[in-house]
């Protein structure tokens, strides 16, 4: 689990194609790494990927074909810039909102407008995904924990202030480009709350269709 809150900014080092997926070597910058150790996880633009090598300046992480279809890390290359954030531990502040690293699809950035010294997108994403988004709900883009500003339809907007500019790679967004999105864990299993009361609630197992079926006496 993760909290949304960037702890530092690193960058791709090498990536080396593994017939199907890849493994690759991320340099931490100034991430604190004395802590971790092999087999731990660290959100790489948001995505959860596990410690298989500790090097001198980062890590090396194994990553599926699956992560590389459902997210944008298939697209980075050497020197291109990732936010990253360390598990959270049972003594992590939990500034941002609780965040897994499981990926559920691809924003594209729509417009990017200033507004005094922040910046505001709109970004478009699946259909799918766009019910979980309300306003002054949490989102999860390229791992930063966010408050939606209006949601319409597919469309969504934020605002950026100027440290979220300053500490993550964000400030790097232009027009077109994708972010990994995650959307907030409690409407996700809330969702699945009410669809699973709905179905009970439909159920066509009644006392009368057990008795009809020599299950109960009528």
């Amino acid at each position: 689990m993760f909290t949304g809150i960037i702890q530092a900014v690193g960058s791709i080092a090498a990536v080396q194609q593994q017939g199907g997926d890849a493994r690759m070597r991320i340099a931490v910058g100034v991430l604190p790494m004395d802590s971790v150790q092999q087999g731990d996880s660290i959100a790489v633009n948001g995505v959860c990927l596990t410690v298989v090598q500790l090097e001198s300046d980062g890590f090396t992480a194994d990553v599926s074909g699956e992560t590389l279809a459902c997210t944008t890390l298939g697209t980075l290359c050497p020197g291109n810039r990732v936010n990253l954030e360390k598990a959270l531990t049972l003594s992590t502040p939990l500034g941002g909102h609780l965040v897994s690293g499981h990926v559920d699809g691809v924003a594209e950035i729509q417009q990017r407008t200033q507004d005094a010294r922040s910046v505001r997108f709109r970004l478009k994403l699946p259909a799918t995904l766009a019910r979980y988004l309300a306003p002054k709900g949490s989102v999860c883009l390229d791992g930063v924990s966010l408050t939606v500003n209006s949601a319409h339809h597919d469309e969504f907007e934020i605002n950026l202030v100027p440290h979220t500019l300053m500490a993550t790679t964000l400030n790097d967004w232009s027009v077109g480009r994708q972010v990994n999105v995650e959307v907030d864990l409690v409407a996700r299993y809330l969702e699945r709350l009410v669809s699973a009361q709905g179905a009970a609630a439909a159920s066509p197992i009644t006392h009368a269709f057990l008795a009809k079926h020599g299950f109960t006496k009528g």
